[in-house]
């Protein structure tokens, strides 16, 4: 007696055959894949946070550098930390975009 869980439905399958067996397919991946999504998840809280800080950091470093070497009757500090955390929400935007096109395709492979 062979074990009809660990088969893919095929075409010869009924209509809901099929359904019934690539909604059991998708609930076991998710099932083995909880782990995974939650440190991806984590992971990506902390590379977007960086990746907004670090140039806000820089950008006001600069700012100051340049208040303190070139003074002016604005501030370079408040100027450039306001670039920093405008290439930083760029930054992250970008990564974001990046890695959901990525998880689609991946779905979309998967749903095949």
């Amino acid at each position: 007696m062979t074990d009809r869980s660990k088969e893919k439905p095929s075409k010869a399958d009924p209509p809901l055959a099929r359904h019934v067996g690539r909604k059991a397919e998708r609930k076991l991946k998710a099932q083995r894949d909880v782990n995974r999504t939650v440190w991806l998840g984590l992971g990506m809280m902390g590379l977007i946070g960086w990746s907004v800080a670090i140039p806000t950091l820089l950008g006001a470093a600069l700012g100051l550098w340049l208040d303190k070497n070139y003074p002016a009757s604005f501030s370079w500090t408040l100027t450039m930390l306001i670039i920093g955390l405008l290439a930083g929400c760029l930054n992250a935007w970008h990564w974001i975009a990046r890695e959901h096109k990525e998880m689609q395709e991946e779905q979309e492979d998967n749903n095949e």
